[in-house]
């Protein structure tokens, strides 16, 4: 094609139209409810006092305490609003509920009813006042504040490892005395009502029955809608599908595609680079798993890890610190080596210097992970005072890493899509903009566009307003824009195969992008039922998030076809198809999402499930089988498909990419079937029966019944890291030893991993 020429748009403008209105129209309204998130959140009282006027906290102290929460790691302990880690405590309901206990027992006892009441009274009572921004404990409310300053000092200076935590982890009193202002606020705030609604700030979470919490009616109502919108829209999308083929995409699997030898294939010094890449994200894919591995034995043995005090060493915070962060760096290494290698293949050719480019960005990728490891190590462990949250631990779950880490990561992101830029350049000149070359690049610059949103996440801020900002990476990042550029690069994957025809691969992606988009987006509020937001980022939140489902319900049919593919391939002797393990990973993506994402993530993303499951087992449950099935499956395939061109034949390796599938999905399987999803069934059925404060305590997730399912969990997880990480380790490092040499520049051509394609019948192309 010449430069002068442009290609057209390969599909009808609908399309484009379709998917530009639909991410208008999610975008405002998170817009406005971003606005709701400002003008409704909790309010933080410049001061606190009892009936007498004498001030028991500041609003300064709220803020100071809620910064002593984040630096110590305490949200990779236990939680705040149900959201964090799930060893410790959530500190909302710990607080709501013995402030309570104290309360009742000073109005008479527990046997007594009006005991009861009044204790419900003080509770639900709102007795801040805006025009003097003064709240008013009760006699009662204040002189539980008190006890329970003496309870966290005790709690925190433990001097021993019991709970997990570090020996004497927190012994500074006016750092103890924020800490319980901070818990003290959300628990006021958890229980107080609304001005003028019969519902407090957080929608009556916890649910405590002490202080007068119990589920609202928009709960159970957006529960029943949510099953609605669910199963409606499955519906729709089965018989649309079933009525017509507008995607074309039925029977491609009848097609006979003779494959180029991955010898054959040509690869450019940027290319080739990427074996690099691959073996560090192995490596960091080894270290995530030992820690969870380790975070994991807490639950079984907090203080006795086969005869070692590991928290003396590794205290639980920190080990899921690294673990959850771990868990981001290695699947985004894959991501940024995948685009690295595809990007040559979709323009036909690499430009000069492009792998110095590509070796610098994973230098500085090394950097940023062992940097912010380290800070985070050296900011909880207390080693660092000032500039904690810029160089230490932020604190915040998933975005832990320090401001400047997280800068530089950002930066980072921003300069591998100018590696992909300079890359596509002279292609994107000669396509529409709605063709796929380009959607490979908006997709690639929705990464770091939407990582860099978590910079609004600040320490200092409110914390309902930062963890609005947070979702918008654990969510709207992941969950949307990650699928997005999964679904670019699989779909270029078959197009470069010659398994699909580029319109047809397109039709795919602009259907995916509305299907996810249209949930995906507003959908981020399932996570900020019970934050401090009002009602309607619950309503919005939970309507729209049923509408996720949808997609993977879709992607799991098409998973079946890249089954058939392989072994249609893999059964002609004369035509070896090379990627048979990497498209059975791509096939269990679809499981995995369907499993993970769809059906686990909805079971917890009903808000009358979530009011008394939020921040128990059953979210670790979805959190692994979503991010590991979905966007770890995929992070494994897509080195697979790299490292079998960077690997020469005599060299690869069949039998180890096959240990590695079944070992990591039966390992997955194992972990979620055995411990994570029976634990969680079991601590929701404590939590409605017995109070979800008893569900989140140490004594009960330490149990014996308990004790045994954890330990079930043992042979699975060394199925996991034995037979399916290790395995990739070693394909990684004969992708480094073996990788081919070729001339210093390639032009690729433009047919390089298929040589003909033969349709049904016989017709060839």
């Amino acid at each position: 094609m010449a430069n002068s020429e442009r290609r057209g748009l390969l599909i009808s403008r609908g399309w484009v139209q379709a998917v530009i209105i639909v991410l208008l129209f999610g975008f405002t309204v998170l817009g406005i409810l971003a606005y709701r998130t400002y003008t409704s959140e909790p309010p933080i009282p410049e001061r606190v006092v009892d009936p007498e006027g004498n001030l028991l906290f500041t609003g300064v102290d709220i803020t100071h305490g809620q910064e002593v929460f984040l630096r110590n790691g305490l949200m990779e302990y236990g939680s705040i609003f149900g959201h964090g880690a799930y060893l410790g405590p959530d500190f909302t309901a710990d607080y709501l509920h013995r402030a309570a206990l104290l309360a009742i027992k000073a109005y008479g006892g527990k046997s007594s009813d009006q005991a009861r009441f009044e204790t419900v009274q003080d509770f639900k009572t709102n007795r801040y006042d805006p025009a003097t921004r003064t709240l008013t404990f009760t006699t009662a409310q204040a002189s539980a504040f008190h006890e329970l300053e003496a309870h966290y000092r005790v709690f925190f200076g433990q001097p021993s490892t019991k709970l997990g935590l570090r020996p004497d982890a927190i012994t500074n009193p006016h750092q103890i005395d924020n800490l319980t202002a901070f818990f003290a606020w959300s628990a006021w705030a958890a229980a107080a009502l609304r001005p003028g609604l019969p519902y407090s700030y957080t929608n009556n979470w916890p649910p405590e029955r002490l202080a007068g919490n119990q589920a609202t009616a928009d709960t159970i109502l957006w529960s029943v809608l949510s099953l609605i919108a669910l199963l409606g829209g499955i519906g729709l999308l089965l018989a649309a599908f079933g009525r017509w083929n507008f995607l074309g995409w039925h029977g491609r699997e009848r097609k006979a595609v003779t494959f180029r030898l991955p010898d054959q294939v040509n690869l450019t010094p940027g290319q080739r680079s990427t074996a690099w890449f691959f073996l560090v994200m192995a490596l960091l894919f080894l270290m995530q798993t030992l820690l969870g591995g380790a975070t994991q034995h807490y639950r079984a043995d907090i203080s006795n890890f086969f005869g070692l005090d590991l928290a003396r060493i590794l205290p639980f915070n920190i080990a899921r610190t690294w673990h959850i962060q771990l868990a981001i760096f290695w699947v985004a290494t894959s991501y940024l080596a995948a685009g690295i290698f595809l990007a040559p293949m979709v323009a036909g050719r690499e430009p000069r210097r492009q792998s110095w480019l590509s070796y610098s960005l994973l230098v500085a990728l090394a950097v940023v992970v062992f940097g912010s490891m380290a800070g985070e190590y050296a900011g909880i462990e207390g080693w660092i005072q000032r500039g904690w949250s810029w160089f230490g631990d932020q604190g915040f779950e998933y975005l832990d890493l320090g401001r400047f880490w997280q800068v530089l990561l950002s930066l980072g992101l921003f300069f591998w899509v100018i590696i992909l830029l300079r890359g596509l350049r002279g292609r994107l000149k000669q396509e529409q903009v709605g063709n796929m070359p380009w959607l490979f690049f908006f997709s690639a610059l929705s990464i770091p566009a939407f990582y860099a949103v978590g910079l609004l996440a600040r320490p200092e801020s409110a914390f309902t307003s930062t963890d609005f900002w947070r979702f918008w990476v654990v969510h709207l990042w992941v969950e949307d824009f990650l699928e997005l550029f999964t679904t670019v690069m699989v779909a270029y994957i078959f197009v470069l195969l010659g398994v699909v025809e580029e319109r047809v691969a397109l039709n795919l992606i602009y259907l995916d992008i509305l299907l996810y988009s249209a949930g995906g987006v507003i959908g981020t509020m399932h996570h900020l039922y019970f934050s401090g937001e009002p009602a309607v980022h619950m309503a919005l939140g939970a309507f729209f998030s049923a509408a996720e489902v949808i997609p993977l319900t879709f992607l799991t049919l098409e998973a079946w076809s890249f089954l058939q593919l392989g072994a249609r391939q893999e059964s002609k002797p004369n035509n070896p198809f090379p990627h048979l393990w990497a498209v059975m990973f791509l096939a269990a993506v679809g499981f995995w999402n369907f499993l993970g994402a769809g059906i686990f993530g909805f079971l917890i993303n009903l808000p009358i499930v979530s009011y008394y499951e939020i921040g128990t087992a059953l979210t670790p449950n979805h959190g692994h089988a979503a991010m590991m099935g979905v966007y770890g499956m995929l992070s494994v395939g897509l080195a697979l498909f790299c490292l079998r061109y960077l690997i020469p034949q005599e060299k690869w390796s069949e039998r180890a990419a096959k240990i590695s599938f079944w070992s990591l999905n039966v390992g997955l399987a194992w972990m979620v079937f055995a411990s994570l999803f029976p634990l969680g069934l079991m601590q929701l059925y404590h939590s409605v029966r017995y109070g979800y404060y008893n569900a989140r305590t140490l004594k009960y997730l330490t149990n014996s019944s308990n004790a045994v399912i954890q330990w079930l969990r043992l042979p699975g997880d060394v199925l996991f890291i034995v037979g399916g990480v290790l395995p990739l380790v070693y394909l990684a490092w004969r992708g480094v030893r073996s990788s081919k040499i070729h001339e210093a520049e390639a032009t690729l051509e433009g047919e390089v991993l298929f040589k003909e394609v033969v349709e049904p019948g016989g017709a060839r192309w």
